[in-house]
């Protein structure tokens, strides 16, 4: 197909290495969809979306409904005369009247190897599984949370030390590229799509900042995990003395501890040794309110925690 017509529809950084690199690729869109400007950082000021900055930098069109359960966007939409729309981290729903719009589909880029971790947070999911593997997905858009059929997949492997926010990063690019390569097969119906297989399904619920404390009554490894799948958002954290909250950004998995869980057996320059329901965990990199983070060594200047219990 020359010159297909296209819609972007994204929001943060994943979506925006896709863009980019249709943009690159010569699959310019005439429209981008993007969530309203939200308040960020520590002045709350008004910030528009990384998709929005790209696409206002290159003069693409801008839409930034707050919902698509409106017949005035539906109607704009409809207007652009689409032959293809490509989501990607999105964040808002896709009712089926705007699904229906593209003459070619919706198609959707999404972080995992489907039917495993559909939803909200896939990447965060695989690294709390213990999953030696991810990748992304290209599917057809149904109405249903991440079930279309799959038009494409690429596969990564997840390194043992990797956080979230690396895992991120190499599948934002992974999918750009994926992206790329297939969509004029795709547009040019050279690729069937193959249905999910429904028993292999598993989901990635949206993550709440309580998911991210540390429960010392776990296992050393889940912990070792979780401080990773919640770097950077929103950071593994702990109590001390019920009250302080400390965040944790990096940590390794320590020799036995033949102590209470939560209770602080060591604390040095190689990091702070907390014993866990089975092994201890190390933490490496801490973080107080207001301060930066800093490496263990650092951190024993600022709170001695030998000896405590953490919660």
């Amino acid at each position: 197909m020359k010159d297909p017509r296209v819609i972007f529809a994204g929001t943060p950084e994943f979506a925006l290495a896709s863009l980019s690199a249709l943009a690159e690729a010569g699959f310019v869109p005439v429209a981008v969809l993007t969530q309203p400007d939200r308040p960020a950082g520590r002045g709350k000021r008004m910030t528009a979306s990384p998709v929005k900055r790209f696409a206002t930098e290159r003069g693409i069109p801008v839409m930034q409904p707050a919902t698509l359960r409106d017949e005035g966007i539906v109607a704009e939409l409809q207007a652009l005369e689409p032959d293809v729309m490509i989501v990607a981290a999105y964040g808002l729903i896709l009712p089926q009247n705007v699904l229906d719009i593209p003459v070619m589909g919706c198609l959707n880029v999404h972080a995992s190897l489907l039917p495993r971790w559909r939803g909200a947070a896939p990447i965060q999911a695989a690294i709390l599984a213990g999953d030696q593997t991810s990748g992304i997905s290209l599917m057809s858009m149904t109405a249903g949370l991440d079930c279309g059929p799959l038009l494409a997949a690429a596969a990564l492997d997840i390194t043992a030390d990797e956080t979230a926010g690396e895992l991120h990063d190499r599948l934002a690019n992974l999918g750009g590229e994926l992206l790329v390569a297939k969509l004029g097969d795709i547009l040019e119906k050279k690729i069937a799509a193959i249905p999910q297989d429904e028993s292999k399904a598993t989901y990635a619920g949206k993550i709440h900042t309580r998911d991210a404390r540390l429960d010392w009554s776990q296992n050393a490894d889940d912990l070792e995990r979780r401080v990773r799948a919640y770097n950077p958002v929103p950071g593994a954290f702990f109590f001390v003395d019920n009250s302080l909250r400390v965040k944790c950004w990096r940590a390794v998995c320590a020799a036995d501890i033949d102590a209470r869980p939560g209770t602080v057996v060591a604390s040095g320059p190689e990091g702070v040794d907390v014993a866990c329901a089975a092994g201890g965990l190390r933490l490496l990199e801490l973080q107080l309110p207001g301060k930066r983070r800093v490496h263990a060594r650092e951190f024993a200047n600022q709170l001695d925690l030998a000896g405590r219990e953490l919660s």
